[in-house]
């Protein structure tokens, strides 16, 4: 490992200690490296405006940082157990083919400044593909309701057959929730879009900062302007992305567990793409959902990530070495829900359903709602309408279909007047992510 900036003369740092301290830092932050690395640029980039560095010694810092992040992308070099963590692997690598200007670098930071901004703009960029994840899904339901409006498909409630619903209504129902996600998504990235460089250990320093400059150089949309905020939205942050990317993840559940009933065989609705499913390994007989499943399964590992955020930030103010430990937890949340809603819209494009089944599904019991609601429109009290077809519930799918029963759900929304031009101009109306 490398010399420590904060080591002290005649005190020997004792190898189990730095280790516990260090953490999965190197491991860590090679997920974080090329932000650190542009954040580095830009803060260079400030300290010349202010005169700390010269030209050229900003053009050859700006060259090796480059370099660096080439040599990084390559495979060249390699964050490893030489170095402490993300932060000083790139000062020793300017060190060493710099020498002073290196050394300057950083002026006016500290390490938590630099974890601070590398994971702010980390988060930006995993919430921007959330949000286009989202939209994607979306629209991908969008056009299934279109064309399949009118294909029958059972509704339940409690997990029993309730009405008379159709696959319209069940694609525009997703499309819906995810245009949500896909707003909540722009709306959390609107709130982190804010530039903590700059403000060190959460004091500022003694130095004219040039902090717009580095704003506008990092893409940011506002500056995060008390250093004693950028320490406190430290975890807050996290918590608000991780809310939002768990708000995807939760409807990808619901969504997941519909899809393993409707493909077992005692509903046999759905067929899925055969690269979407598994054999068994003892029983020839069978076909496994698996990754419908281990979908199923990514939001509990976004929920976890956010209970960890949330444990962390019992904290006074000010800037406190407990926060390290979010950085795996955005780490393995976003890892884990990314990678599931990153297969959501192929998934949900290449599904098939099996109308024999839904068909085959339909009982009479499943229209006594329409009769009991005719009766009503027709003047009779609907408590008195009710009780009358719940008495004669056998023999409520009388002369009736299910295309019948769809056609005369008007109420805004259900089957007859599903309004997907509306959720089209909803979905069209979302911000463009930067």
């Amino acid at each position: 490992m490398s010399d420590l900036l904060w080591q002290k003369p005649g005190v020997a740092v004792d190898a189990r200690i730095q280790a516990f301290l260090a953490g999965d830092d190197v491991v860590l932050d090679r997920e974080f490296f090329l932000h650190d690395i542009a954040a580095s640029r830009a803060h260079a980039q400030g300290l010349q405006r202010i005169g700390i560095l010269s030209m050229d010694e900003l053009r050859g810092l700006e060259a090796e940082l480059d370099r660096l992040a080439a040599d990084f992308r390559g495979g060249d070099f390699v964050l490893d157990a030489r170095y402490e963590d993300g932060h000083s692997a790139i000062e020793a690598r300017l060190v060493e083919r710099l020498g002073d200007a290196g050394k300057k670098v950083h002026t006016g930071r500290s390490r938590n400044d630099q974890v601070l901004v590398a994971t702010r703009l980390w988060l930006k960029e995993k919430l921007a593909r959330v949000a286009a994840l989202s939209g994607e899904t979306a629209r991908v339901a969008l056009d299934r309701a279109q064309a399949e409006k009118d294909l029958p498909l059972p509704g339940y409630t409690h997990l029993q057959r309730a009405v008379v619903s159709s696959t319209g209504m069940w694609w525009a129902g997703w499309a819906e929730a995810f245009i949500d996600d896909a707003r909540r998504a722009l709306d959390t990235l609107a709130l982190v879009d804010a530039n903590p460089l700059g403000t060190a250990a959460g004091y500022g320093v003694n130095l004219p900062l040039d902090r717009a400059h580095t704003t506008a150089a990092l893409g940011f949309a506002r500056m995060q302007v008390s250093p004693i905020y950028a320490q406190l939205s430290r975890g807050k942050f996290e918590l608000a992305a991780l809310e939002a990317l768990g708000s995807a993840t939760l409807d990808l559940r619901r969504l997941a567990w519909d899809l393993s009933l409707f493909t077992a065989a005692e509903f046999d609705f759905v067929a899925l793409p055969a690269q979407y499913t598994t054999g068994s390994s003892i029983m020839p007989n069978k076909r496994n959902p698996d990754v419908v499943e281990l979908m199923r399964a990514a939001h509990a590992s976004v929920a976890a990530a956010r209970t960890e955020i949330e444990q962390l930030l019992s904290l006074p103010s000010g800037y406190h070495r407990d926060l390290q430990s979010s950085k795996g937890a955005i780490f393995h949340g976003f890892g884990r829900g990314l990678a599931a809603l990153e297969l959501l819209p192929a998934l949900l494009s290449n599904l098939e359903w099996k109308p024999r089944g839904m068909r085959a599904a339909m009982d009479a019991g499943m229209y006594a709602t329409d009769v009991a609601v005719e009766q009503a429109a027709a003047g009779v009290p609907f408590r008195d309408a009710y009780r009358a077809a719940a008495a004669s519930v056998e023999q409520a799918g009388v002369g009736r279909t299910p295309e019948a029963s769809l056609a005369a759900r008007v109420s805004p929304g259900a089957a007859a007047d599903l309004r997907l031009d509306e959720l089209r101009a909803r979905l069209d109306a979302l911000e463009p992510v930067r």
